[in-house]
């Protein structure tokens, strides 16, 4: 017989200590037990300054659920050349607190508020090869031009382009 899986909220502030700790500026806690199930289940602590690159999960089940437990956050969404198409403030203070991410959707996160805490649901099996199709107009982790994609995307809104002086075929 299962066990009932339960997340305390020391928990989750030890998992916000690692996150701030952390050079990525966040932490998972995976509350699904293996990376081949079929669907998988995390909580992902964030703080302000962390990088996500645009990426989309390209296969039919490539949605992906994301709610604001702790803190703010939003979900910028791109067309194919790096256009802002949509942007999305998740919020577990009040207001909108949850998005699903259609399949084959470019999207980025930014956090907005120290100690965010996601949850995030996104049909498996996890394959770190095939999990993710990064964006060739974004830069890579890591490239010192990430702090300033950042940035952007705090204020970027529906039309901005993250690199308007350059052609998208030039990332």
């Amino acid at each position: 017989m299962d066990v009932l899986t339960t997340i305390s909220d020391r928990q989750l502030i030890r998992l916000m200590g690692e996150a701030a700790a952390s050079p990525r500026l966040r932490k998972n806690l995976n509350i699904h037990r293996v990376p081949e199930d079929p669907i998988q289940r995390l909580f992902n602590a964030m703080e302000p300054g962390t990088y996500v690159r645009p990426h989309r999960h390209a296969r039919p089940t490539g949605w992906e659920l994301m709610l604001a437990v702790r803190g703010a956050f939003s979900i910028i969404t791109f067309d194919d050349r790096g256009t802002v198409q949509e942007r999305i403030d998740l919020s577990a203070a009040g207001g909108d607190m949850a998005a699903e991410i259609p399949a084959y959707t470019w999207h980025a996160v930014v956090v907005l508020a120290p100690e965010t805490v996601m949850f995030e649901v996104k049909p498996g099996p996890y394959s770190p090869v095939e999990d993710k199709d990064f964006a060739a107009w974004a830069p890579e982790e890591g490239d010192p031009d990430t702090e300033r994609v950042v940035a952007w995307y705090e204020t970027a809104r529906p039309g901005d382009r993250l690199w308007p002086e350059k052609s998208a075929d030039a990332r």
